[in-house]
């Protein structure tokens, strides 16, 4: 029997300009408060800060900015987490996104969740003036240079674009030494990454078909999953971690990939085969092409399956 699972829903804002009513003020606001009442635990929203009119063509989203629209959601709630997944570090420098992360972490009461991922979306890279090929290797470095930022004392610090000399952050997360990092991606360059440098790992669903294009392994099936968290625990051990890594992961069926319907009962089993893996969330993208049609999944789904994992 499944006995807990943290469920973090993605806010509907990543639908335009299709459906520019779900990536309002007035939406998040409701989604949210929906949220919370309902008893999801987070929301969470991606990153394409300017993505190329072909990848949105094919079957691509675009994304409002992801600390504008979790400071609305955390204006609108109280206990409700508030997740990015996943925000794209190289795209950024990396003490202007200590702060902002610092920044909804302090006047959110520490509620976030900060996934982050290495991107996957060349000609955004080159819109962004952001290297592509170095994207994993700027990963780590922002990681390092974050992490230094929010321990508070001056940063002497020198990077490929930048260059801290005894430089101070301010505010500090209210999460302390910061908010936990989860590092996103299949490959076990990803889950190195976690395991030495981050609280938790999420992989994520996705057809062997799209590795290429997607720049990480395919998932398709529990065994997938399992044999990636093999080579997680492997890792682990290689580096003396010792602490539990927290690993996330969206059902098929919710994921980007799949239809966004579910059967409850199937589902549900898929979430207790998930925590017996080690899973201990997951992060839903439910249907919707208005508001009102949209907090009604919202509804069915938790009485479907949130209020059955608490």
């Amino acid at each position: 029997m499944l006995t807990t699972m943290l469920i973090s829903l993605g806010l509907p804002t990543d639908r335009l300009p299709k459906h520019p009513e779900l990536a309002t003020a007035a939406s998040i606001t409701a989604v949210s408060q929906r949220a919370e009442a309902a008893g999801y635990d987070a929301v969470f929203v991606t990153d394409h800060p300017f993505p190329s009119a072909k990848y949105v063509a094919h079957g691509g989203h675009h994304s409002i900015d992801p600390f504008v629209a979790l400071s609305f959601a955390a204006a609108a709630t109280t206990t409700l987490r508030l997740q990015t997944n996943l925000l794209i570090l190289a795209y950024r420098n990396p003490f202007v996104t200590a702060q902002g992360i610092s920044t909804l972490d302090s006047l959110s009461g520490g509620r976030t969740i900060i996934g982050v991922g290495a991107g996957y979306l060349a000609p955004e890279f080159a819109a962004l003036g952001a290297e592509f090929a170095a994207r994993g290797k700027r990963n780590d470095e922002v990681l390092t240079a974050m992490t230094a930022a929010w321990r508070g004392e001056p940063v002497e610090m020198e990077g490929s674009d930048f260059r801290a000399t005894d430089n101070v952050l301010q505010p500090l997360p209210a999460q302390l030494p910061h908010p936990p990092l989860l590092i996103g991606g299949n490959s076990t360059a990803a889950i190195r990454r976690a395991v030495t440098m981050a609280q938790g790992w999420i992989p994520m669903p996705s057809p062997a078909s799209a590795a290429k294009a997607l720049g990480t392994p395919g998932i398709e099936t529990l065994d997938d999953l399992g044999a990636r968290i093999a080579i997680a625990d492997r890792l682990a051990a290689e580096h003396g971690r010792t602490e539990p890594l927290q690993i996330w992961f969206t059902p098929w069926a919710m994921s980007g990939f799949g239809d966004k319907r579910w059967d409850p009962h199937p589902l549900l089993d898929e979430l207790a085969s998930l925590a017996s893996l080690g899973v201990v969330g997951v992060t839903v993208t439910l249907p919707g092409s208005t508001l009102e049609e949209f907090l009604g999944v919202v509804d069915a789904f938790a009485e479907d399956i949130v209020q059955h994992v608490r």
